[in-house]
């Protein structure tokens, strides 16, 4: 009984030692004003809102993360530095094609095309770039199937968070088997990790369909789809929302933001 109650006080001590950390906006702020990120990022950072996106998540120091469709690595860098030295980011981008696939109408990462003769950034980094930075250190580039993005050292419940930022709406246009993302990504999450969709909200009752024309997605309908391969809705951000967005164009008219949700989902705990 005396080895089992020490034992106990041991365990206890432990997990004292070891606290999850509270995210602060405070930290995620400062990581979106570090001054060696990019211009471009700056001016995209306008539209993202990064330090609300980080916080949302709530990312920690340590983790190790999936960022689907990397494109540049806008997101990708974010994390990398949210999750510090002692994390990882794997950076997806598919298999070149011999015939290239349609092209999103706003890549990921990147910022709205110039008026002309209007005064340009330079533009944004390219993810290879990103890596070799010291901010990127810690950044993995992978090139896999959008079916199958996690590399096989992480592709069984090793991962804390994988996200997909605007472009779930594209594998409706370019025949990415969606189903089979949502179970490779739940199965490379840990239980309790994190699976986070942003994308252009579409109209109800639209689903996927308008994914090639008006570059957008039903919010609804991704909740089902990602929810179909066991995951649990945790959160929904509104920070980029915008409802006077009539959601019937690509780019509304008049000009406006777009509106734009975010979905954060768990892995339960078995």
């Amino acid at each position: 009984m005396r080895i089992v109650f020490f034992a106990l006080l041991a365990a206890l001590a432990g997990c004292a030692s070891t606290p999850s950390q509270t995210p602060s906006p405070e930290r995620f702020a400062a990581l979106v004003a570090a001054p060696d990120r990019a211009a471009a990022d700056r001016v995209t950072d306008v539209r993202r809102k990064p330090a609300e996106t980080l916080a949302f998540i709530g990312v920690q120091p340590g983790w190790v993360a999936l960022d689907v469709s990397a494109a540049r690595g806008y997101t990708t860098e974010l994390i990398a530095r949210a999750v510090g030295p002692g994390g990882k980011v794997y950076a997806q981008s598919p298999p070149r094609r011999a015939t290239p696939a349609p092209a999103p109408a706003q890549p990921e990462g990147a910022s709205a095309p110039p008026a002309p003769n209007a005064s340009t950034t330079p533009p944004a980094p390219t993810l290879a770039e990103r890596a070799a930075r010291p901010a990127g250190a810690n950044i993995v580039i992978v090139s896999r199937p959008f079916e199958d993005p996690a590399p096989p050292e992480v592709s069984a419940g090793a991962l804390d968070l994988v996200t997909l930022m605007f472009n779930y709406h594209d594998f409706g246009h370019m025949g990415v088997d969606r189903a089979s993302v949502n179970r490779a990504v739940f199965k490379a999450l840990k239980p309790g990790g994190v699976y986070v969709i942003a994308d252009h909200s579409g109209r109800a009752g639209t689903g996927i369909s308008e994914a090639g024309t008006l570059h957008r997605v039903e919010e609804d309908f991704v909740k089902r789809e990602v929810e179909a391969a066991g995951f649990r809705l945790a959160a929904r951000g509104d920070y980029m929302r915008n409802p006077a967005d009539p959601r019937d164009r690509n780019t509304p008219e008049p000009p406006m933001p777009k509106d734009e949700f975010v979905l954060k989902f768990v892995k339960p705990a078995r």
